[in-house]
């Protein structure tokens, strides 16, 4: 993506406006995705008590009669014209089209509603395909068809949505869980993700694949796939197309890893916590790692949730730092040193809100608070995820997907995957076969 502080960008009708980090905060759109995150978590812990709706089935008399029942319908109503309600304000401050985009939002809704019942669906769930994919092939079949009208892309707002997700995201990520994890869980974590996030993005500059394109793919290979790579883009800005990329890479690699890494636990005998902790370094989705733990025992489900979640909680700091480090690595050619304004000019305001509001779920809240509603927000901000995918469909087209520099970037995600798999395994007898410490007990 061009430079923050040195372009303007079009919109989708073709005027010309001032970049987002130069704009006052009422009207800059990070500002008003942080405002609309917290607006949701403070009319929740306000007593505001939405019913998330039913997506998961396995036949179709559930999806019959629990997924399209009058009353799981009505719940999804309700979080559509909540959220339509409240994004239009955002939308107005912004100065867009608020008669356009109150006409495509209830279709960008539908369509992500959609997506998140496909991937509802038991089989699906079981080879960890992500409602992602799902929203972003229902927005690329309209595109790459009958083409996404002017009034539906000015609803198809990806940063926006996503943005917003993210500092809802902070609600769930708690510094005491961290703890709670485990010194081994936090250790393994941060030793992957520094080493094969390097080892990626030297891959992907060796390979001649752009920074901006090498960040999100070390990112999503070494941290947590999906959410990493959304956090990423975030904090840098990124080209929501790479980002698209990069998702359907993550969720199209991880099914075989699925079947097989505990195929080759059970096959070589490796033991069940140490097999555990490689799957938890390695898939890219805690769902992923549950299922595929559980095809080896009860503790290999649990030590392999322990790496995980200790790797999810790396994304905040991750993008914190991606944010500082490309603000003054991405400036004109020729040009000084970018002052601490311009810094903070670029800085995403989104990592922010995230922290903030982490923290205030970490040490200010009340636990039987917090754990209340961190179900809530889960689904809550699922729903922010599955609109902004759904918007990048609606804003691609297929081809450009498919011939993103050559295929580069799949070659290099899939070099640094191999990377993972070994360093990571080496990792996890390390840490868990007691070579270095004593076995830990989780039955």
């Amino acid at each position: 993506m061009t430079e923050i502080a040195n372009t303007y960008t079009e919109s989708s009708d073709n005027e010309i406006v001032e970049p987002s980090a130069k704009l006052p905060a009422w009207k800059n759109e990070d500002w008003l995705a942080v405002g609309l995150g917290f607006l949701i978590i403070v009319l929740v812990l306000l007593g505001v008590r939405l019913g998330l709706p039913k997506y998961s089935w396995a036949n179709a008399t559930a999806l019959t009669t629990d997924v399209f029942s009058i009353a799981n319908l009505w719940k999804s109503l309700q979080i559509g014209a909540l959220y339509l309600l409240l994004s239009v304000v955002g939308i107005v401050l912004m100065g867009k089209n608020i008669l356009k985009y109150a006409l495509g939002f209830p279709i960008v809704f539908a369509l992500s509603w959609i997506a998140q019942i496909i991937a509802g669906n038991a089989r699906i769930s079981y080879w960890g395909i992500e409602y992602v994919i799902f929203a972003l092939l229902a927005g690329l079949l309209i595109s790459n068809t009958v083409g996404t009208p002017a009034w539906l892309l000015e609803a198809a707002r990806t940063e926006y949505f996503i943005k917003t997700g993210l500092v809802i995201l902070g609600a769930g990520i708690l510094f005491q869980e961290v703890l709670q994890a485990g010194f081994l869980g936090l250790l393994q974590a941060l030793a992957v993700v520094v080493v094969v996030w390097y080892c990626c993005f030297w891959i992907a500059r060796k390979l001649k694949v752009d920074d901006e394109f090498a960040v999100m793919l070390s990112s999503a290979v070494s941290i947590c796939g999906v959410s990493a790579a959304i956090a990423s883009c975030g904090a840098i800005q990124g080209d929501k197309k790479k980002l698209s990329y990069v998702t359907s890479l993550v969720l199209i690699v991880a099914i075989p890893m699925i079947i097989l890494q505990p195929w080759i636990v059970r096959k070589f005998g490796i033991p069940d916590l140490v097999g555990g902790a490689w799957l938890g370094g390695t898939l890219d989705t805690t769902g992923s790692v549950v299922a595929a733990g559980a095809l080896i025992s009860e503790p290999a489900m649990k030590a392999g949730t322990i790496v995980k979640f200790s790797q999810n909680v790396l994304i905040g700091f991750a993008a914190f730092f991606l944010s500082i480090w490309w603000s003054v690595k991405k400036k004109p050619q020729g040009a000084e040193k970018p002052s601490v304004k311009l810094i903070w000019q670029r800085f995403p305001k989104f990592v922010l809100g995230f922290v903030f509001a982490s923290i205030l779920f970490s040490f200010v809240l009340d636990k039987a608070v917090v754990q209340e509603t961190k179900p809530l927000f889960a689904g809550l901000r699922t729903v922010w995820f599955a609109l902004a995918f759904t918007s990048i469909g609606l804003e691609t087209r297929f081809t450009e997907l498919l011939g993103m520099e050559g295929g580069r970037p799949a070659l290099a995600f899939l070099a640094a995957q191999t990377v993972n798999l070994i360093w990571t395994l080496l990792l996890a007898f390390l840490l868990f076969g007691g070579l270095l410490f004593a076995v830990p007990e989780l039955k």
